[in-house]
């Protein structure tokens, strides 16, 4: 599943840089994680990055976007394939 970042969000901008895919960028109102580049930090760490930094725990797994460990280790082979 992607994750997506809830309106508790504080803009304090620890988010982003931690995202190895490019997926959080700022949003009108607050940060904002595109799920098309989202793999919950599969492929590069352990855990979600973000969901570690984050100072008020308002990121979450988004329930309209799920997805298994093996479909999200395909979309992190499909990001990095297309950086190459």
């Amino acid at each position: 599943m992607a994750l997506l970042i809830t309106d508790e969000c504080i803009n304090c901008d620890v988010c982003e840089p931690e995202c190895p895919n490019g997926a959080i960028t700022q949003g009108q109102e607050i940060y904002v994680i595109k799920p098309d580049l989202c793999t919950e930090c599969v492929g590069h760490f352990e855990k979600s990055q973000c969901v570690e930094v984050c100072p008020v725990d308002c990121i979450i797994v988004d329930a309209n976007n799920e997805e298994t460990r093996d479909q999200l280790q395909r979309k992190y082979e499909g990001l990095i394939a297309k950086t190459d």
